[in-house]
């Protein structure tokens, strides 16, 4: 056997070559690929378990799905002042915390028009959820029903049918539905449908007849990239009347169609709770009771339909008010926070649904990441309740906060 005698430069320059090889696997891995942003060359996407509030899915979502899809769900209408007063609205109610008192405990189960909920937390109807998640409203059931079996409003325009998310499940469900035309019959079969799978209550939208304003920031969006077909949501809602859906303003040149009359048509066909959405004054609220609706949603569609309306906190005083609790009053528009629960709750509202909050996390992680998005907020509103010392829900009433709306 011969020595052989190896030149320490030369070893060296091997153990270089070694480490660029190395360095070159690693590089491409899919265990470190998995953490990055497509999107941005070499920035991080952090893990489920390192998000801390719901605000934290935004970016993650905006990460993980086409610019389109997400700027679906981020718009208002309009100059968008709807959509920015929303969350506004919140730096004018205060939280005012006994310092003292008998609290024990925090509990927030609660029922509405007879589904029992662990929080008074609903998530808002939406559509087309599979632009979120390949499996659109069925990953959406899934991560509500993991997270205390939160109630799950189905939106009419649903990626898939209503019986695929029904059987995705096994959470309670709503079901959302837009008035379409004057013909009551071309209603009766999404409505039959929906309470043949097990829909709790009927949710009826009542301010999107002539559909919605312009949409600027989907409208710049596409001027400034190439032509891919219209945007999620463009085309107007079936039995709207008016010019072609292709007119390029998205406006209809339509006019209401809903009336009182209209509803009570369609009231035989509905045996489960029939509530109205899109209350925004305390006359319309008046009306909901005597014409017998079982309970009303305050909301300005978060802002996505028509500009300069109110924000859904500032009315919701005047029409708790108005119904004085014969009928459950419902609100969303721009909750974020269990702290935002837990204004609303203070203001008269029975529970508050979540909209944009519940689309960031299936968004960002699928089932999981809804499941996580609402145990935080539900967490926080825990939270807030203990802080200000209201441990239940029933102890919650308005010397809890200090308005100051304009």
């Amino acid at each position: 056997m011969h020595n052989v005698c190896v030149d320490p430069a030369t070893l060296s320059l091997t153990r270089r070559r070694a480490l660029r090889h190395l360095a070159t696997f690693l590089a491409g891995s899919p265990l470190l690929r998995s953490q990055q942003d497509t999107f941005r060359d070499h920035s991080r996407i952090p893990g489920l378990n390192e998000l801390v509030t719901a605000f934290d899915f935004e970016p993650v979502a905006y990460a993980k799905i086409p610019r389109n899809a997400y700027d679906y769900t981020a718009l208002g209408v309009e100059g968008e002042f709807t959509l920015r007063r929303n969350r506004q609205a919140f730096e004018w109610v205060e939280l005012l915390p006994r310092a003292v008192v008998d609290a024990g405990a925090v509990q927030t189960a609660t029922e509405v028009v007879g589904t029992k909920m662990a929080f008074p937390i609903l998530i808002s109807p939406s559509a087309g959820h599979g632009q979120l998640h390949p499996d659109g409203e069925m990953a959406t059931h899934r991560g509500a029903t993991a997270a205390s079996n939160t109630t799950m409003i189905v939106s009419v325009n649903s990626s898939f049918p209503i019986e695929k998310t029904a059987a995705a499940a096994t959470g309670p469900l709503w079901y959302q539905h837009y008035p379409r035309g004057q013909d009551v019959e071309d209603n009766r079969e999404l409505l039959e449908r929906a309470q043949a799978v097990g829909c709790r209550a009927i949710v009826m939208t009542v301010d999107n007849q002539i559909g919605t304003g312009v949409r600027e920031r989907s409208m710049h969006d596409r001027n400034l990239s190439p032509r891919t077909g219209p945007p999620p949501g463009a085309n107007r809602r079936p039995g709207a009347r008016g010019v072609p859906a292709t007119s390029p303003y998205r406006v209809s040149g339509g006019y209401p169609y809903l009336d009182w009359a209209w509803l009570e048509k369609i009231r035989p066909f509905i045996k489960v709770p029939l509530l109205v959405k899109a209350i925004l004054s305390a006359e319309d609220a008046r009306l909901c009771v005597e014409r017998g609706l079982d309970g009303i949603v305050v909301s300005n569609h978060g802002g996505r339909n028509a500009d300069y309306h109110p924000s859904t906190l500032e009315v919701l005083p005047e029409i708790v008010d108005a119904v004085q609790g014969r009928i459950p009053v419902l609100i969303d528009s721009g909750f974020r926070r269990g702290a935002d629960v837990l204004k609303a709750l203070a203001l008269g509202a029975k529970a508050v649904c979540l909209g944009r909050v519940a689309r960031w996390g299936v968004a960002a992680y699928g089932p999981p990441g809804l499941q996580r998005i609402l145990e935080i907020v539900q967490n926080e509103l825990v939270l807030a309740m203990a802080h200000t010392g209201r441990p239940t829900l029933t102890s919650i009433d308005r010397t809890l906060v200090r308005t100051d709306f304009p």
